[in-house]
């Protein structure tokens, strides 16, 4: 076949938009099964319903096929997790964050003090092997029933040692952040990021009702890095893809550098603890998380897949989707309809 099986293509967007994630409906419902016991299950954070499976194809910097409404905005849960990586890479360039410089240095608070917390530096947060123990916004960390879903988590290790995905500590770097900056992470995403790549105002960037710190003499939201209690970010397909195409293109839009090349590079390097894991990205390198999808795949992941964002290099590939079912087999899909170059 050429460079892309078009026909083939379009069977697969119809495949995806038919995959749809129809509990997800009621959110709420939907989102009590997120946390590991009944004493944390309340909503801290905004909700949104979902409104049907969708997703857009770049091949080439061409949009060659979509699904569903691409513009609809949606929940996206630990995608957000990777745009927190993206907002710490501006940081990065800034000079703010040196990743193996402990926080405490830079963010002087009491939930990176003492013996444990104080050796906790930004690399640590960004490939999550902090090891933090604690409670931030009423959320602890034992609670979070993610952190012993993936098989290979440690607890009660050294930063550095063992790794857990673990919204509470996402929830910290997001602090820690918004600390570093002096200003909402959204308020940095959208001047420095999305406005840049020609992103819609569409997309939104939520925390808890009590997630708020002062800066300046002023209330501050900090946002949330997953959705196990609501918000995070929402998000349209299209958004999504245009993060991702500014990865593809090593941090470039249309000449125009946004983001480092060195943070990307740095982005995608194995952590030693979490091969398959970089800062916030998943790596596909040995086929994990997605066994039989291309070695070459890097991926934003949020409800198990069902929010995708598939960046493959040497495809020229982005694919971004939500509320999609079985998102392996969407990959495995579309990557076989194009061909590497």
């Amino acid at each position: 076949m050429g460079r892309i099986d078009q026909a083939r293509l379009e069977t697969a967007a119809q495949d995806a938009g038919a995959r749809f994630t129809v509990e997800a409906v009621d959110i709420e419902a939907y989102l009590a099964s997120q946390v590991a016991d009944t004493t944390h299950r309340e909503v801290a954070g905004p909700l949104s319903p979902a409104t049907g499976a969708s997703g857009v194809v770049i091949v080439d910097r061409r949009r060659v096929v979509s699904w569903g409404d691409p513009a609809a905005v949606e929940m996206t849960f630990s995608v957000t997790k990777t745009v927190v990586s993206l907002v710490a890479g501006v940081a990065f360039d800034d000079g703010l964050l040196r990743p193996d410089e402990a926080v405490h240095v830079t963010v002087p608070v009491a939930e990176f003090e003492g013996p444990h917390n104080a050796r906790i530096t930004w690399r640590h947060l960004l490939q999550q092997t902090s090891q933090w123990e604690g409670t931030l916004w009423g959320k602890p960390t034992s609670v979070d029933a993610q952190s012993y879903r993936e098989g290979t988590e440690v607890h009660g290790t050294p930063p550095g040692e063992g790794w857990a995905y673990n919204d509470v500590r996402m929830n910290l770097l997001c602090y820690a952040l918004t600390l570093l900056f002096r200003r909402s992470l959204p308020d940095v995403l959208r001047e420095r990021v999305m406005d840049r790549i020609g992103a819609s105002p569409s997309w939104s960037w939520h925390g808890y009702t009590l997630s708020t710190v002062t800066v300046g003499g002023e209330d501050v939201e900090v946002v949330s890095g997953g959705a196990h209690w609501g918000g995070g970010l929402f998000i349209n397909a299209e958004d999504l893809a245009a993060i991702g195409q500014l990865f593809l293109t090593r941090g470039l839009h249309h000449g125009r550098r946004i983001l480092s090349q060195e943070w990307i590079e740095q982005s995608w390097t194995p952590c030693p603890v979490k091969p398959e894991c970089g800062y916030l990205w998943w790596l596909n390198d040995r086929q994990i998380p997605w066994p039989g999808a291309p070695a070459t795949g890097r991926s934003a992941r949020g409800n198990g897949g069902r929010h995708l964002l598939w960046v493959d290099p040497d495809r020229d590939l982005v694919l971004a989707s939500h509320w999609t079912n079985d998102p392996l087999h969407l990959i495995r899909a579309i990557s076989d309809c194009v061909a590497t170059r």
